[in-house]
């Protein structure tokens, strides 16, 4: 299975973005799949996950509110709605897969990872 992550661009503050997470090669079932975002010298940080068949969300505390995360079956595809975006945004975002019930903080729990797509929000 490949994850492909898409949807990344330049927007201004306050702006939105769609970005999604495609499975080719197979499907997301029965994973749950992360976004996550990592600045360039930092970590990987965990910013929301769904259950593929369960449909739990979880979200970090900085994206509540504005960040959305769905998904699409018949597509298999998870989306990651950003709404009102902030400066602080800006980052690669990647999708990744994890066995584990609830989406992980960590991403040392997550075995394939799409190739990340650039979110730049400017002010």
């Amino acid at each position: 299975v490949q994850l492909q992550a898409s949807g990344g661009g330049l927007v201004q503050a306050g702006g939105s973005l769609t970005l999604s997470c495609v499975a080719s090669g197979g499907t997301f079932n029965p994973y749950t799949v992360g976004w996550f975002s990592q600045a360039p010298g930092k970590e990987r940080e965990f910013i929301a996950g769904i259950g593929w068949n369960s449909g739990n969300r979880q979200y970090a505390e900085s994206v509540k509110g504005r960040f959305a995360i769905s998904r699409d079956k018949a597509e298999n595809t998870v989306y990651l709605q950003m709404d009102r975006l902030k400066t602080e945004d800006t980052s690669i975002y990647y999708c990744g897969r994890t066995l584990n019930y609830w989406a992980q903080r960590s991403p040392r729990e997550y075995d394939i990872w799409g190739q990340g797509t650039l979110v730049t929000v400017s002010s």
